[in-house]
């Protein structure tokens, strides 16, 4: 994981962190018990750039990433242009965009400092996730269409039956 992490540092990117499943699976996959860390579908790395907020540019990040670990499923987003995306007022932040995701397990980013030091953002804490406890974020509880997307996620993601050990929240 820190060979994932320094890469992205690499990009030397505003604001930016490795985030969610990467970070959320492996606890998880620790607390199951597993031996080998189970697959993850993309390397999700997210940074704040208002004054350049060309889709393109993120293409170019994960093709620089490739060129680093060519085997890893970079995915790169400016959280400065997902509230489009999203539907939702603007981030302030890449953390503001973390304490939006739908999943409080889910809303984890790493990264490292300057000095090789590693740093971790939990904006909703770290209980649910070492807990095992899957449940939506206060901001998905707050209208029926982002109820939807969670408990579509919790269907979609089939969590349970890669941790079959986390216990999932319905609203």
């Amino acid at each position: 994981m820190m060979e994932l992490v320094k890469a992205a540092s690499k990009l030397n990117l505003p604001d930016w962190w490795i985030c969610a499943g990467f970070v959320r699976s492996k606890i998880w996959d620790t607390l199951h018990g597993f031996e080998n860390r189970t697959n993850t579908p993309d390397v999700d790395v997210i940074y704040f750039d208002d004054e350049n907020i060309d889709e393109n540019t993120e293409k170019e990040l994960e093709d620089e990433l490739r060129e680093i670990l060519p085997d890893i499923p970079w995915s790169v987003k400016n959280q400065a242009r997902m509230h489009v995306i999203n539907d939702i007022p603007p981030y302030i932040s890449s953390e503001d965009a973390i304490s939006k995701f739908p999943e409080t397990a889910t809303a984890l980013g790493v990264k490292i400092d300057k000095n090789n030091k590693l740093i971790l953002t939990a904006p909703c804490g770290l209980d649910d996730v070492l807990n095992l406890e899957l449940k939506p974020m206060p901001y998905f509880q707050e209208t029926k269409e982002r109820v939807a997307i969670y408990e579509e996620r919790i269907i979609k993601k089939n969590w349970k039956e890669i941790w079959h050990k986390i216990k999932v929240h319905h609203i």
